[in-house]
């Protein structure tokens, strides 16, 4: 345990407890389910009286972080997008945690919005409806009528829950960086991890980055008159409380409403998925929530986007290395894929790359062979998701942001055309991208960036080098290196000299006689005159090299040549 994770669980010493007390918990069923014994399953039991022991791991954890609240259920929520990170049986069963939140009384959420908007709410207001028509762990959401007659809704931070994340977030900083320290915790990045989860979280706390997505959006759908994005208004936006116009259509969740004569499904899938693919590839700004109940359909086929609390967004090398890894999909090149994929993510130094080009190879050959209008995108992303978790690639939050977005659109355009796949709107962007790469203007544009970086380099690398040749000079340079995995070593060494010199020394008393002395007399085994103090070190030298093998044996070194 570090000693830096203690402040954060002294602080808040009583959450602390509880969040310690239901992981104890819940990870006690979970080694009291490998035990065979029925009578001691029972023991253990969750919030609705079900019997821990008997579910699988993955439901465990669910329920661990549904009982701890919103703040780890949004945790639970970005890990199922994470399935290159947690693993694909996790990621789906994470994607069940729903936040079953009471929404805050009324009169709290008058005084919220008075609070934040400096006025009485019957004079901002020609009409606000105090029942929710939606409520989360962050937010709810009420109807209301502007004095000027417009319709919009209401989105209103919940009391306290600030404080709360804020809570939570620093407590679970502190078991983080003790769980780093466990090797099969390590492995899931547990600190990194947290980094992105607090930032993600953060922003969905500031209500008025969600305004500016808004702004951002609308001004890029200007001019489309098949996308509609509802309208901020501004002067009713505070960090807390965000005021829109309110869009009236059907949701994809309510399909079955859709007259199939006054719409064609099948042309408002394809424009949908390529409103989105040019939001990803062009623009490298995107909603990232594409799921059925925050999308409607209006009159004349025209798509509304509802809540822009969770954007993504990627960069032009991002761009650029997603780009090469569909042209190598689509050419038959799983070598140029695995390369790309390991320079994309961070792959650990054990990685066994030749196995790797070869599941790479079948995933490839199985994908390139099928017709486009058949390959089930979301299928295959899961596959490949699996198969990075399998090798321990650690992907960009991107494009785990990307991959979880690239599924739940394909599964919300199939409501609208079953057999749509997202395929049918690559294929032709994959061509553009390609034109788009190789165009003048992109080149001229990336050799600009490249001599200003040169000349950058050229103007500070003569003052670096006359730096370093002056520390030389005066005998001051310094190189630290990092002894990755040197420790453990070190501290074998260190123990085993100590047990020899132990042992060493031991001898030497045992063989002269020092006193204090037991067996006065000669006894059965020929013991006499023994000294207490070289027995005592003789044996504690024997524990000592014991201890030492089997630590040696386990880490697998004993006997291996390398």
């Amino acid at each position: 345990m570090r000693l830096s994770s203690i402040p954060q669980l002294y602080r808040n010493l009583n959450r602390g407890t509880e969040i310690v007390s239901v992981m104890s918990k819940y990870g006690l069923a979970d080694w009291l389910s490998r035990l065979n014994l029925d009578f001691a399953k029972g023991l253990l039991k969750d919030r609705d009286g079900a019997v821990l022991a008997r579910q699988s791991r993955e439901t465990r954890i669910r329920l661990a972080l549904s009982e701890l609240g919103p703040t780890f259920i949004k945790l639970g929520q970005l890990l199922s997008t994470r399935p290159d990170l947690v693993g694909r049986e996790l990621s789906d069963e994470l994607r069940m945690l729903q936040t079953q939140i009471t929404p805050d009384p009324p009169t709290v959420v008058r005084t919220i919005v008075e609070e934040e908007l400096g006025q009485p709410i019957d004079q901002l207001f020609l009409r606000f409806e105090d029942e929710p028509v939606a409520a989360a762990s962050i937010g709810q959401v009420h109807r209301a009528t502007l004095r000027t007659g417009e319709a919009v809704v209401v989105k209103v931070q919940r009391s306290g829950i600030a404080e709360k994340v804020r809570r939570d977030v620093d407590v679970m900083s502190g078991l983080a960086q003790m769980a780093e320290a466990i090797p099969e915790l390590a492995t899931y990045r547990p600190v990194a991890t947290l980094a992105e989860f607090q930032r993600t979280l953060l922003r969905e706390l500031d209500f008025g980055r969600e305004e500016r997505n808004l702004q951002q959006f609308a001004a890029r759908f200007a001019g489309n008159e098949f996308v509609r994005v509802p309208q901020p208004f501004s002067e009713l936006c505070t960090p807390r409380v965000l005021t829109m116009e309110c869009i009236e259509g059907i949701k994809l969740t309510e399909v079955a409403h859709l007259d199939p004569l006054e719409n064609d499904l099948a042309a408002i899938a394809r424009r949908g998925a390529e409103i989105y693919m040019d939001m990803i590839f062009v623009d490298g700004f995107y909603h990232a929530d594409p799921h059925p109940g925050n999308l409607v359909i209006l009159p004349g086929g025209v798509i509304g986007l509802l809540d822009f609390g969770m954007v993504g967004r990627v960069d032009e090398q991002l761009r650029e290395d997603i780009e090469e890894m569909m042209l190598a999909i689509f050419q038959n090149d799983p070598s140029h894929l695995a390369a790309v994929m390991m320079r994309v993510g961070h792959a650990p130094t054990t990685l066994d790359q030749a196995a790797l080009r070869g599941d790479i190879s079948d995933f490839v050959s199985h994908y390139a062979a099928q017709q486009v209008g058949a390959v089930d995108v979301g299928k295959a992303l899961t596959e490949m998701s699996e198969m990075i978790f399998r090798y321990r690639i650690v992907l960009p939050p991107q494009v785990g942001m990307l991959i979880k977005t690239l599924v739940t659109l394909e599964g919300t355009a199939k409501l609208l055309k079953p057999e749509f796949s997202i395929f049918e709107v690559l294929k032709p962007l994959q061509r553009r991208a390609m034109l788009r790469r190789f165009s003048p203007a992109r080149r001229i544009k990336k050799m600009r960036r490249i001599y200003l970086e040169l000349e950058q380099l050229a103007t500070i690398l003569p003052r670096r080098a006359t730096e370093i040749l002056d520390q030389i000079q005066a005998g001051k340079f310094d190189v630290h290196l990092d002894h990755r995995g040197l420790g453990p070593s070190v501290n074998r060494l260190v123990l085993g000299m100590l047990a020899s010199a132990l042992f060493l020394g031991s001898s030497l008393l045992l063989s002269r006689n020092v006193p204090p002395l037991m067996f006065p007399e000669e006894t059965w085994f020929g013991l006499h005159r023994v000294s207490i103090l070289g027995m005592t070190g003789f044996m504690t030298s024997l524990l000592l090299g014991l201890r030492l093998l089997r630590a040696i044996g386990k880490s697998g070194h004993l006997d291996r040549n390398e």
